[in-house]
């Protein structure tokens, strides 16, 4: 080949590269994998109902995201494209720490086995209808302090200062950033989430600086392991009602429904009677819960539970959205009869934030980490 002739070819395959990496033909560079295992028609149908029951009330009947507390749509092509199975899985499994996103599977307290997670987790990727990408898991080198400053400039409005979430889900999830590879980091930073207000920066921020962002967020990870909660039993009808031999509270409630935290803790203090019902996902009750709380999921079949739940006592219930999963659980009591009935109007975490007391699950292998306040 002559000198010249080389020169252009080594120009053209520069030109080219530097395309791939700067978003105008990224997507382009992955390997296609073969798709995830089909679920019978049973399994299907089974998955399809699990969704209905378990992740509607957040995530919206037909997946588009953000019906309560922020929860992501489920049917984004790039979430899909890169996340089957563990992106999906895990968080489904184990929940996301911090946030109102609860463990489902039954080994962390939820209501699903592992085959049911398998398969709500398959049949979300066969209705999103995408083709999966192979993705490295080698990791994303970059510039972490570059990454830092990119954040607080594009992502912290969105996402939180702190990777906290505001009104987009929260980045600085250590059980995210721990489950979730590099690449796969990157790959929702290039692309983004469509049907979210995520938009895709490929085409708005240049390759080093996505590998910054990327390597920021990782760093967010360091340090953090698992812990394994030590499961405790689930309360009995009979300890159902707080200060059985108490009077009622005398709430005055905000638009007939809700409750102050302030005054459902000096209810609490001056032994007032009522039932408490947590109304997340049985895992994080596990983990953390207002004291004398029971564990009543808003998935929870009512006809059957108003047999044990009396109609005499004070009901208050709570949950993280800070008020979705409690409201549904107070509309379907209501709608059986259940008149004296309230919700928390700031939730757990509103609850957590004033300072008040809760109870915190044990975690195995910390022999100081007993229920406390």
């Amino acid at each position: 080949m002559p000198l010249r002739a080389h020169r252009k070819s080594l120009i053209i395959g520069a030109a080219t590269m530097l395309a791939l990496f700067t978003g105008t033909a990224f997507a382009a560079d992955y390997e296609k994998m073969r798709p995830p295992r089909k679920l019978t028609k049973a399994q299907s149908e089974r998955a399809a109902e699990n969704y209905q029951k378990y992740c509607s009330l957040c995530h919206g009947v037909n997946r588009e995201g953000y019906a309560n507390d922020h929860a992501p749509s489920l049917r984004s092509q790039s979430l899909f494209e890169s996340g089957v199975p563990h992106a999906v899985l895990r968080p489904l499994s184990y929940g996301r720490e911090g946030t109102a996103m609860g463990g489902y599977l039954d080994e962390v307290g939820g209501p699903l086995t592992l085959d049911e997670t398998w398969d709500l987790t398959y049949w979300l990727f066969w209705q999103a209808g995408v083709d999966r990408v192979r993705l490295s898991t080698n990791p994303v080198e970059g510039d972490v302090d570059r990454g830092r400053l990119l954040y607080a400039e594009n992502c912290a409005t969105c996402h939180g200062e702190n990777g906290e979430g505001v009104d987009a889900p929260a980045l600085g999830n250590q059980s995210a950033l721990a489950h979730n590879t590099d690449e796969v980091i990157r790959y929702a930073i290039r692309h983004g989430r469509q049907g979210t207000p995520m938009p895709a920066w490929e085409d708005k921020l240049p390759s080093d600086d996505i590998d910054a962002l990327t390597a920021f967020l990782r760093s967010k990870a360091s340090g953090w392991t698992q812990q394994k909660p030590v499961l405790k039993a689930m309360p009995t009808p009979d300890q159902y009602v707080l200060n059985a031999d108490g009077e009622n509270p005398d709430f005055d409630l905000r638009d007939g429904r809700y409750v102050m935290a302030k005054d459902l803790l000096a209810a609490m203090e001056s032994g007032k009677r009522m039932v408490l019902l947590d109304t997340r996902v049985t895992s994080v009750w596990q983990r953390v819960h207002l004291e004398g709380s029971i564990p009543i999921p808003y998935y929870t079949d009512f006809d059957e539970l108003t047999a044990e739940l009396p109609k005499d006592v004070m009901i208050i219930a709570y949950c993280s959205c800070p008020r979705a999963a409690a409201d549904s659980v107070i509309n379907k009591l209501r709608r059986r009869g259940y008149t004296n009935t309230a919700v928390m109007y700031e939730g757990i975490f509103g609850w957590m934030n004033m300072g008040y007391p809760v109870m915190r699950g044990e975690i195995a292998g910390m022999a100081d980490s007993g229920s406390g306040h």
